[in-house]
């Protein structure tokens, strides 16, 4: 059995252009998902959140249309209820990754907010990279990926193959011209070379030991992939 590290937002709104706060969080299938996989899988899952804080899931993403209908919201919220490691995570800067056999990042809206600019994500980030340890991150989670740095002050992630959610997904959800900046934009900012799957359609992206998701529907299949390359 393997412990598998899932890196949280800590945060319960994201905050646009005009200063408004939009009520958010983790969005409910890019944890669920995965976690129903790793615990089917024998393996332990461990949450961290920056200071340790609850994770608030985005109400949204319980509703039945982001599910499938009522039976598919029903069993997400149902696998969320069972996720006890939500109710007692661990501060980000009490994680020693030589304790965790992968990381993971699940999206939302949340990621935007703290993990874009936390220090200590950036550093596990950076740190899971250089160790050969399967890292996976979904959706708006690469958000994240913009607070690593190395040793000269660059990305580590400049000219790995990646994805995230893109512009024509946040712009379908509404939200492209309200954001502060665009996950996709950054991305491509950092050096990374973005890879753009359909809208909403599953899309994953693997260079070397870094696995990422383009949307919610990529969730199950990262888990998949990301457990295959555990020892």
């Amino acid at each position: 059995m393997a412990k598998i590290l899932f890196v949280m937002t800590g945060a319960d709104h994201w905050t646009l252009a005009d200063g408004t706060e939009h009520p958010t969080g983790f969005w409910a299938e890019e944890a669920a998902a995965p976690y129903e996989a790793v615990k089917a899988a024998g393996h332990e899952v461990v949450v961290a959140t920056p200071g340790g804080v609850r994770p608030t899931v985005d109400r949204a993403s319980l509703a039945p249309e982001f599910n499938g209908g009522q039976q598919g919201a029903d069993r997400v919220a149902g696998v969320l209820a069972s996720m006890t490691e939500l109710q007692h995570p661990i501060a980000l800067t009490d994680v020693r990754l030589d304790d965790y056999a992968a990381v993971f990042y699940p999206g939302g809206h949340g990621p935007m907010e703290d993990l874009s600019v936390n220090a200590d994500s950036g550093r596990l980030l950076t740190l899971a990279l250089r160790s050969g340890k399967p890292l996976g991150v979904v959706c708006h989670a690469p958000a994240a990926l913009l607070a690593a740095r190395d040793e000269d002050g660059g990305s580590p992630f400049a000219g790995y193959r990646l994805t995230g959610f893109s512009n024509a997904e946040e712009a379908q959800a509404g939200f492209a011209d309200k954001a502060r900046w665009l996950l996709q934009d950054r991305l491509v900012e950092l050096g990374a070379d973005y890879q753009e799957g359909e809208p909403w359609a599953p899309h994953v992206v693997v260079d070397r030991t870094l696995v990422t998701g383009q949307n919610p529907a990529s969730a199950a299949p990262l888990a998949a992939e990301l457990l295959s390359r555990l020892g």
